[in-house]
């Protein structure tokens, strides 16, 4: 995907992946550094540790509360600030910073407007999973106006913390941690874990405690495999139903945009991007709203 805009926009780059292991990360991050790199995308569990790395967090990744983009930056001899990636040259950089971003949450909205065509101000929506996904998605989802969010995680703590800083930050949302009562309408489900990476894992809500025909519209943010369990038996169901490729997507073209300083070429990452995970290639742009 990342490869497939550079290439469209001109550019002398090349995106490359790594396995870095979580202590391994500062190091990691600080030969990026002095190797004066672009940036940098990070993917869990590094996203929380990011933010106490870079010099400078932007002010939605703090209250998002985690960074998966980084960008750098030098310092010519005036003390001005320039991105690497927009800089005609790096070399007269005598001093480097990096910044941190997170595009994570600009594109669940995004991929959720667009691939379930669904408001979100007002809505009613269950998010299965307090975690670092889980979170940014409960407080992007309290900031779009969400009439109401229940919290579903398997350790009840966590999803408590969670509905702490909303409740600060979003006191007039109607807030609840566990599954709301029997037969109450749901506008959004929204499935926030890991369960669903493997055909064989279990479901990630409890079917007793939610009734997925009261459900209007399931987003998995699991995009591999297209169709996990959760997002089969919401279709069965009879909900309108889409998977994480959307937000992948978006995160991504964010992030190509904070590097470069120009307008990704989204349509031609999304083509690679779904050549790439599912080996066919859409012959429009909205053939991407509907799972394959």
């Amino acid at each position: 995907m990342q490869n497939a805009g550079i290439t469209q926009l001109g550019l002398n780059w090349r995106y490359l992946a790594f396995d870095v292991l979580p202590e391994q990360l500062n190091t990691a991050m600080d030969g990026a550094r002095a190797m004066r790199y672009v940036g940098l995308n990070l993917t869990v569990p590094h996203k929380l540790m990011a933010l106490d790395w870079v010099d400078s967090v932007d002010p939605e990744a703090r209250e998002w509360g985690a960074v998966n983009t980084i960008r750098f930056e030098g310092q010519d001899s005036d003390g001005n600030w320039t991105p690497i990636g927009q800089a005609k040259d790096p070399s007269v950089f005598h001093s480097i910073r990096s910044v941190g971003f997170n595009t994570d949450a600009d594109a669940i909205l995004k991929s959720i407007r667009e691939d379930l065509g669904m408001p979100l101000k007002g809505a009613r929506c269950v998010i299965l999973g307090a975690g670092g996904a889980g979170r940014v998605a409960a407080l992007k989802l309290a900031s779009a106006g969400a009439a109401s969010l229940h919290l579903v995680n398997r350790t009840q703590s966590k999803a408590e913390k969670v509905a702490e800083v909303i409740r600060k930050k979003h006191p007039d949302i109607n807030l609840h941690v566990g599954y709301p009562k029997q037969g109450t309408q749901v506008d959004l489900l929204l499935n926030a874990t890991s369960l669903g990476l493997k055909q064989e894992d279990s479901l990630p809500l409890d079917l007793e405690s939610i009734n997925l025909r009261n459900t209007h519209a399931a987003y998995d943010m699991i995009y591999q495999p297209a169709e996990t369990p959760f997002l089969r038996a919401a279709r069965s169901s009879g909900c309108q139903a889409a998977n994480g490729l959307g937000m992948l997507l978006y995160q991504g073209t964010a992030a190509l945009e904070l590097w470069t300083g120009q307008s990704a070429p989204t349509e031609t990452m999304r083509k690679a991007l779904h050549g790439h995970i599912y080996g066919e290639v859409p012959q429009n742009p909205d053939d991407q709203v509907h799972v394959p």
